[in-house]
């Protein structure tokens, strides 16, 4: 057990099934209360349907684990009810600094733009997210959870999945219409269906060290490489909440896993590292190996895989949890359209092709870094050194260095959910790019664009007074809101003016949307669920509005 943090317990319920002996059919199973399953399943049932979320243990994770969540993930945390209390309780950063021989040579901002609502990453130890997300999801009525319930088959067929449940009462069997897997990396559910995860393991070990202490060290990311208090290998340090700070420190192929967890080998390191006699307490440590692997589907019928179920990277980068939590922020508003009768089952296709481009990316970054901070021979040594040397003087030194890119959101610009711009635009803020967030008004108000939006299909018309509206704009801003898919249409005005009846406006006091969007009079945006841009105008027409929709709803030809 921990000193710093008390587990919960969740009960364990005998099920229906078990108690009347009949098998229950249920439109959604999630296997996995991590933070990939937990997310997935409270989107889904914020967006109105029902969920069984199974999970064999009876608590949280043991141990901090994951520890960054990105600014793009806190955004879609707040959209699930559990971003306050992360940012509440961990640690908010946004400057990483990189040390050689014990020199800075380089340092980066992640959050350099002024007006954002969430910082570049925040530091949380794993349990308490799961935490605050149980917590957010017992809330919800057409949510069930069950704990101790451990899936041991699965049966696919062409209408979903029928599972046999183990539960301290026996095994019982459930069906269901649709399977998602979250049950991680070791992932049961992938082995008994046989399918593949393919990719590499680098042979280099890391031992993760939390430790309790008092310390003033600064709310950022350090990185050493071949520090003087840990010749020839790297060293990570994170501060946690509660006074823990993780430690990383790489060991070697060669290390034995067991001895190297030992506190007697543990503790003279990190007395080395602070090089005072600084009290601190071990917490918790572990030993893991760099993996770079993923599935080649995602989507197998009606069974669909997210998080490390689905792909594992290396820890440097932070693109484990926060690539599952999006996973699950694409999938989600998908599988609910399907569900309601809204879309096509093809739509489901666009989330492996989405979220598997995003997963090569994270691959792609993960063995850079990985190869760059565990060079492989002698040459890619001193060219690493060579280039650390260089980094303290020298701009496009920094650019090669590599000690974790971190995670940021895939641009998916070649979804073919997106519809190309038609007109000339400036910026970041393509078809395919998740949202950037800006302060705005709104009846008077102060709010965070990103608060605002998502959940369901947007236009966010540009406008330089609201009250200039002609009737026919106004009825046509209203047959998109009473569509089969709605489409809410909310009027974006740089200054004051009185919102139409039946219509919301957001006002950009500060000017942060027209800059980062690139706005004028006219500029329509057309947003996705998940906060990514689905198509952008420089003029609203009702018709082409329709057709953007139909495709990023895949019903275009359906």
């Amino acid at each position: 057990m921990l000193s710093t943090y008390q587990y919960p317990k969740y009960d364990y319920v005998q099920p229906p099934e078990q108690k009347s002996g009949e098998t229950r059919r249920h439109p959604v199973v999630v296997v996995g209360a991590g933070p990939v399953g937990l997310a997935a399943a409270i989107d889904l049932a914020q967006s109105g349907v029902p969920v069984l979320l199974l999970d064999d243990d009876d608590t949280v994770s043991l141990g901090s684990r994951g520890v960054c969540y990105a600014k793009r993930t806190l955004e879609v945390l707040d959209r699930l009810g559990v971003g306050n209390a992360c940012i509440d309780k961990g640690v908010s950063w946004n400057v990483g600094r990189t040390f050689f021989e014990g020199q800075e040579v380089y340092h980066f901002d992640l959050l350099p733009q002024p007006d954002h609502k969430r910082p570049g990453m925040i530091n949380l130890q794993q349990y308490y997210l799961e935490e605050f997300e149980v917590r957010r999801a017992r809330e919800l009525p057409n949510l069930e959870l069950r704990f101790r319930h451990k899936v041991v088959d699965v049966a696919p067929d062409g209408q979903g999945a029928t599972l046999q449940v183990e539960t301290p009462d026996g095994v019982y069997t459930l069906e269901t219409d649709w399977l998602v897997v979250a049950d991680g990396a070791r992932s049961p559910i992938r082995r008994m269906m046989k399918l593949d995860i393919d990719g590499k393991v680098f042979k280099d070990r890391f031992l993760i060290a939390d430790v309790v202490m008092k310390a003033d060290f600064p709310h950022e990311r350090w990185f050493w490489f071949d520090p003087p208090f840990h010749r020839g290998q790297s060293v990570l340090l994170h501060r946690q909440a509660d006074q823990v700070y993780r430690i990383d420190f790489q060991l070697g192929w060669q290390a034995d896993p067991e001895e190297e967890k030992k506190p007697e080998n543990v503790i003279p390191r990190i007395q080395a590292m602070l090089g005072d006699d600084r009290p601190f307490e071990l917490e918790w440590v572990s030993v893991y190996t760099f993996q770079c692997r993923r599935m080649h589907k995602l989507r197998h019928g009606r069974v669909l895989f997210v998080g490390d179920a689905a792909h594992q990277v290396s820890p440097f980068g932070a693109r484990g949890a926060n690539s599952g939590i999006q996973d699950a922020d694409n999938l989600a508003w998908k599988l609910s359209l399907v569900i309601g009768g809204q879309a096509p089952e093809a739509l489901l296709d666009s989330y492996c092709e989405e979220r598997g481009f995003a997963a090569d990316e994270n691959l792609m970054n993960s063995t850079r870094s990985t190869d760059f901070i565990t060079p492989k021979s002698k040459t890619s040594l001193m060219f690493r050194n060579a280039v650390l040397t260089l980094a303290k003087d020298h701009a496009f030194a920094r650019a090669l260095v590599n000690s974790g890119r971190l995670s940021v959101p895939a641009c998916l610009s070649a979804s073919r959910l997106n519809t190309p711009d038609s007109d000339p635009f400036e910026g970041s803020m393509q078809p395919g790019a998740a949202m950037d967030d800006a302060p705005m008004q709104e009846d008077g108000q102060a709010c965070w664009l990103l608060d605002r939006v998502g959940g369901r299909f947007m236009a966010l018309v540009c406008v330089s007074d609201p009250t200039a509206l002609d009737a026919a704009t106004l009825n046509a801003f209203h047959a998109l809101s009473a569509g089969a898919i709605p489409v809410e249409v909310v009027l974006v005005s740089p200054g004051p003016g009185r919102a139409p009846e039946g219509l919301r406006v957001f006002r950009d006091s500060a000017g942060r949307f027209a800059e980062r969007y690139d706005s004028q009079p006219g500029t329509v945006y057309l947003l996705r669920p998940d906060q990514h841009v689905a198509a952008r105008w420089r003029n609203f027409e009702l018709d082409t509005v329709r057709a953007a929709l139909a495709r990023a709803s895949a019903t275009l030809h359906s």
